[in-house]
Formats: C-alpha cells, structure tokens, sequence
C-alpha cells in the first residue's frame, strides 16, 4: 500500500527543486536583474530603476555564477564590450560590490577629462547642450543640473549631466587602459565614483564583467517595490520595458 501524502510531498520537492535549477541556469546564462541604489548613472538610470542584465554579452567568468563561486578560471567566451555600453561588474578593489558605469575606455586606449570634456586617445569627445536634468533632494527641493549629448568616438551618443566643468575630477591624469581591462564612468559625471577614482574603483578587470544593461522592467520612485500599497504615482510606467541606451 503507498502513502499518497509522502508521494506527493517528494513530487512538490522535487517541482521546487527544478524550478530553483532552471532559475538558476537563467540567471547565469542568460539574464539577471539588478537594481539602481543611487544617482551615478542620471539620466539614463534613475534610483528604483530595476533592470536585466545579459550575461552572455562579454562571455561567463567566476562573476557569472550564484556567490562569485570558483568554478570557471579566466573568462570563457569572452567578448569585449562596445563603447558606450552600460556594463555591471564587480568592484575591482573588493571583487564583491556590484557596479554599474558605462564602458568608455578599451584596453589600450588613453583616457583623460579636461575641464569637464572627456579626452580619448587625445581626442575630445563631442558634447552638446541638450536642456536640463531635474532632481529633489531629501526634502523634496527641485534642482536643475545641465544635461549634455555625449557622442563617442564609435558614434554612440548618449546623455550624461555636468554640473560643473571644474570639480574635482573635472581634470585628471592621463589614464592608460591596460590589456585585459576597460574603463568605466558614471554619466552624473560630478557624482559617480568610477574609473577615475584608482584606489577606490580603477580599471575594470574583464573577468570582473557581469553582463551588459539592456533594458528595465520595473521602475519606481519614494517606494519600496512589494509596497504596492504605496505605489500611487510614484511608479514610473513610461520607463518599463525601456531600452538603455
């Protein structure tokens, strides 16, 4: 005679323990959500901006799978990234914080901001005016910083936000990329700790590569995301399923 109870209990494991594998293979194959915590990447990302990666983009490394696990050496089906992409990788002074910048810098490639402009390869990257970024401090107080089009060298445009042209990283060394790394910045150029900063961030490891933002799913403003009680206007329907450029 058989339990029916005991068979089905196994039955419902052994459904749960697919779906884990099957999320799990996604997750490191394919796609990953990320969140956007802070405001280094204004305009093109804000804070509650939720958003997949692809991990198949640059190729798979130990950051490709659940915990950084040890189980791949190097990187293996390695592509570089374009420039311009919105890359996620893992902090290289930590090998563990999660970082989201855009990839301006190949190996190889010189690199300097002079008075605000971004210099690659001695060459100053286009920059136009293109109107103003609003934003509310904690207690709800507009601020209007200037917003550029960046166009790189490769032809993508994209914007970013100066609010001055003579900060403190508004004029740095020249940076050479080394072979195997890129060169990440924030486009809230005053307000992002990126490649510039070399004892905090630095060159960026290719094997540290995540995967590439390629669009949001999810977007919401002053709530948090199960609070759906608390929704109301403060989620961002016009940002779903956007494309990050």
């Amino acid at each position: 005679m058989t339990n029916d109870n005991s068979g089905g209990f196994f039955d419902t494991l052994k459904t749960i323990v697919y779906a884990v594998v099957i999320a799990l293979g996604v997750r490191t194959v394919a796609y990953e959500p990320f969140n956007i915590p802070s405001g280094s990447m204004f305009p093109t990302l804000l804070i509650g901006d939720y958003l997949f990666v692809s991990k198949f983009s640059y190729g798979y490394s130990k950051h490709s799978l659940v915990m950084s696990l040890p189980l791949i050496r190097g990187r293996i089906f390695e592509t570089v990234p374009e420039r311009g992409d919105v890359a996620v990788f893992k902090k290289p002074t930590d090998n563990t914080t999660d970082y989201i910048k855009r990839i301006v810098g190949l190996p190889g490639d010189t690199l300097q901001v002079v008075k605000g402009i971004l210099h690659i390869n001695g060459k100053a990257v286009g920059r136009e005016r293109a109107g103003v970024h609003i934003t509310k401090d904690s207690w709800g107080n507009r601020h209007e910083i200037k917003r550029y089009i960046e166009t790189l060298p490769n032809g993508k445009k994209h914007y970013i936000l100066e609010e001055s042209d003579s900060d403190f990283m508004d004029n740095t060394p020249v940076y050479t990329v080394p072979a195997g790394h890129v060169f990440g910045m924030g486009d809230n150029r005053d307000h992002s700790q990126d490649s510039r900063f070399l004892n905090e961030v630095g060159f960026i490891p290719m094997v540290n590569l995540v995967g590439k933002a390629e669009f949001l799913f999810f977007s919401i403003d002053d709530a948090a995301p199960w609070e759906f009680w608390k929704w109301g206007s403060s989620i961002r329907l016009s940002r779903f399923f956007e494309d990050i450029e």
